[in-house]
C-alpha cells in the first residue's frame, strides 16, 4: 500500500491503473477511520480493483466556531486498518498542497445545501463540494463511495457531480450502526459516558417515526412533535438543531407522508453534533 501526499504522484497511480485496464474506486474520508468508512472500503474492494482512500480534514467545510482544531485524528491506525482492507493507495495531502496560498475558487450547489445542515452551517457544502470537487480531478476514479448517514451531502455531491459532468458514479452504502441503533461517526469519541447512553434515543426516534408513517401517514408535523417528545424524555440533554421531513430527491419539507420520505435530525449532545436519517419509501424494505 502506497501513502501519497503529493497530487501528481496520487494522479500518475490512478492513471496507471487505469491504463492497466482496472477500475478505480475512490472514498473519500476525513480520518478517524471507523467500521463506518471499513464498510465503505470493502465496499469500494468489492466493485473495483483498485481502491484508494482519501485521508484529509477539510478546513473549509468547518465554520469558524466549529471543530476543526480538535477533530479526531488517528494517523497510525487509518493507515494499519486500510492496509488490513487492502486499500492499494492513501492520498493524504496537507491543506497547502490542496489549497495552496490563495486559492479563490469554490463550488456551490444552490437550494438543496440551503436546508438541513446547511441552515446553521451556511459554509459547509461550499467547502465539502470544492474538496470534493478537486479530489475527482486528481483522483480520476471510476467509482466514488460515501455513506446514507450524510444523506444531504450525498445528494448534493450527487447533483455536483452530474451538473460539472464528472465521469463517476457516486454510490451510497447503508449507515452503519452501533447495537444500539447509533450511526458511527468519528464525533462520537466526544460523548460522555451518559450522554452516549441518550444518544441512542436519536434512532429509536426515527424508528418511531418509520412505524407511524407506515401505519397511519400522519401529517409530517404530527410526526415530528412525537419525535420531539420522545428525544425530550429520553435525551434530555439534547439540543435540536433540526428536525425535517423532506422529499428525499428535493430535500424540500413535505407535510404529506403518503409519499416516499426521508425523515433527518441533527442534536447538538455536549461538544459532539449528531446527525441521523432514515428514509421511509413503502416499496422498499425498512430501513
Amino acid at each position: 500500500m502506497k501513502i501519497v501526499g503529493n497530487i501528481e504522484k496520487a494522479r500518475q497511480f490512478t492513471r496507471r491503473r487505469i491504463a492497466e485496464g482496472k477500475t478505480v474506486a475512490l472514498v473519500p474520508t476525513m480520518g478517524a477511520l471507523h467500521e463506518g468508512h471499513f464498510s465503505l472500503i470493502k465496499a469500494a474492494r468489492n466493485q473495483c480493483d483498485a481502491v484508494i482512500v482519501s485521508i484529509f480534514v477539510n478546513p473549509t467545510q468547518f465554520g469558524p466556531s466549529e471543530d476543526l482544531a480538535s477533530y479526531p485524528s488517528t494517523p497510525d491506525a487509518d493507515h494499519l486498518a486500510c492496509e488490513r482492507l487492502g486499500v492499494d493507495m492513501i492520498f493524504a495531502p496537507d491543506v497547502g498542497t490542496m489549497y495552496g496560498q490563495d486559492c479563490l475558487t469554490e463550488v456551490r450547489v444552490k437550494e438543496l445545501s440551503a436546508t438541513m445542515c446547511g441552515r446553521d452551517r451556511p459554509v459547509h457544502f461550499a467547502g465539502v463540494c470544492t474538496v470534493v470537487a478537486k479530489l475527482f480531478n486528481i483522483i480520476p476514479a471510476h467509482k466514488a463511495f460515501f455513506g446514507a448517514k450524510d444523506y444531504q451531502q450525498a445528494v448534493i455531491i450527487r447533483r455536483m457531480g452530474a451538473d460539472l459532468n464528472f465521469p463517476i458514479e457516486i454510490v451510497v452504502c447503508p449507515t452503519v450502526r452501533e447495537a444500539d441503533g447509533l450511526a458511527l461517526s468519528s464525533r462520537n469519541a466526544y460523548l460522555s459516558p451518559q450522554q452516549r447512553k441518550q444518544a441512542s434515543a436519536l434512532y429509536a426516534s426515527l424508528k418511531m417515526a418509520d412505524e407511524m408513517i407506515r401505519r397511519e401517514h400522519p401529517p409530517a408535523g404530527q410526526v415530528i412533535s412525537a419525535m420531539q417528545e420522545h428525544l425530550a424524555a429520553n435525551a434530555p440533554d439534547g439540543r435540536i438543531d433540526y428536525m425535517q421531513i423532506l422529499d428525499p430527491h428535493t430535500l424540500r419539507d413535505v407535510e404529506n407522508t403518503e409519499q416516499p420520505v426521508l425523515v433527518a435530525l441533527a442534536v447538538k449532545l455536549g461538544k459532539a453534533r449528531l446527525i441521523d436519517n432514515i428514509l421511509v419509501d413503502e416499496s422498499e424494505n425498512r430501513p
